[in-house]
Formats: structure tokens, sequence, C-alpha cells
């Protein structure tokens, strides 16, 4: 079930948040190409989803780093999707328990370089994760976060005329297992963890959304969360 949460920033245009519940990464990846047509156009304001999805191994654009360690046709006999697309960044996972969010921007009204937009991004995961209890860490090379040596969120980001979409995925109390499928990011030796498995603790997804939608205007708006 979608729900639309509308929120006013000091800026000149208010930013639109979605949650789009578990929907299917194709059909959510058709929507964000969709938005960000729009959103070049001038015919929407910034936009941001917020998602779970069921099962999902993505390959970026950086071939390199997409290493499976199980073959696709496996992964899909096992119900895991495996997608090809055209972020940054190699081979990540999705599936329910992990909080999922696609900004669709514009950097020029933000003031932002691409860069430091992906910095934005790890900004608001920072924030998220203090909130949840697990201080999080950049890695200088390495987008996405990090907690005791361990990753808890990737970041893969691609931008068209200024536009972004693709975005942030943090690990809330998703089932672990499935990134044993491949090597994360194509990095070696990559230890994933979760809030849950930082804290000990049951998490609330909800309430984790809940904390997101008052983070964005704060980072992508200009408002105080």
């Amino acid at each position: 079930m979608t729900r639309d949460i509308q929120i006013d920033a000091t800026t000149a245009e208010a930013l639109e948040v979605r949650d789009l519940g578990l929907a299917d990464y194709r059909e959510v990846l058709s929507l964000q190409q969709q938005l960000n047509q729009q959103r070049q156009a001038g015919r929407i304001g910034d936009t941001v989803l917020i998602v779970e999805h069921p099962p999902v191994i993505t390959l970026g654009a950086r071939q390199s780093a997409n290493r499976l360690l199980v073959d696709p046709d496996e992964l899909r006999r096992r119900g895991i999707d495996v997608v090809e697309i055209r972020r940054g960044g190699g081979a990540t996972a999705h599936n329910p328990g992990q909080l999922v969010f696609y900004p669709i921007v514009h950097l020029q009204r933000l003031g932002l370089s691409a860069s430091e937009y992906v910095r934005t991004l790890e900004a608001i995961g920072i924030d998220l994760l203090a909130r949840a209890g697990v201080t999080a860490e950049r890695r200088k090379g390495f987008p996405g976060l990090w907690t005791g040596g361990r990753k808890i969120a990737s970041v893969g980001v691609r931008v068209r005329r200024f536009v972004t979409y693709h975005g942030m995925a943090i690990n809330i109390c998703n089932d672990l297992r499935l990134f044993d499928a491949m090597v994360p990011c194509g990095l070696d030796g990559v230890e994933m963890t979760s809030v849950k498995k930082e804290t000990g603790r049951p998490c609330d997804m909800d309430a984790a959304k809940m904390h997101l939608t008052r983070l964005l205007p704060h980072h992508l708006g200009g408002t105080r969360p």
C-alpha cells in the first residue's frame, strides 16, 4: 500500500515522500525512471521513495564488482531475483527488513555535486542509525556505512541531467544470509551487519520509516528534523 507524505520545506518547493511498502524491485526501478524523467521536465518536485523489496540481488555498472557466488539460475530457483542495472557500484542485495530509499531530486536545486550528494545520503544513514543505537561511519573510497568494521548500509546512485535515482539501503532487521550468495560490492572479506545484529534488540520498521521521513527534509529540503 502506497502512502504519500507531503513535507513542507523551507525552499520554494515541497519534498514528497512515498512509502511503497513491500514492492517488487523491477516495478520500483521503472517508477524511478518515470519520476526521473518527470523531474527533469519540471512536472514534479523532488520526491523520495521509501520501500522494502522481496529478495533480489542487483548488479551495478562496475562489472568487476559484480561477483556472485551462486549461479543466477539457482538463485532464481530459490526465489531470489537477479537484476542488472546501471547505478554506480557493484552487486548488492535487498530483502524485507532492509530500509531502502530512492531520492529523485534535482542536484542543482540543492546546490550539490554528485560526490556531495553521496555524502548527504551517508549523513542521512548516520543520523538514522544513531537514533537506532548504532554508531556508523564512512570509509574513504568505499561509499556506504560501516560499524565496527562491518558494513551496515550501501549506496549506489545514478544522475541524469542533474536528477538522481537509485539511492541507499540500510540493514535494519533483514536476513543477512542473502549476502552469502555474493561478494558485497565486490569487496573481499566484507562482513554485513544490521541494526538487529548490532543491538540485539527487536526492530520496528515502521518506526525506522518514521525517523527517515523526519530526517529527509533536513538533508534534502532544508528543514530541521
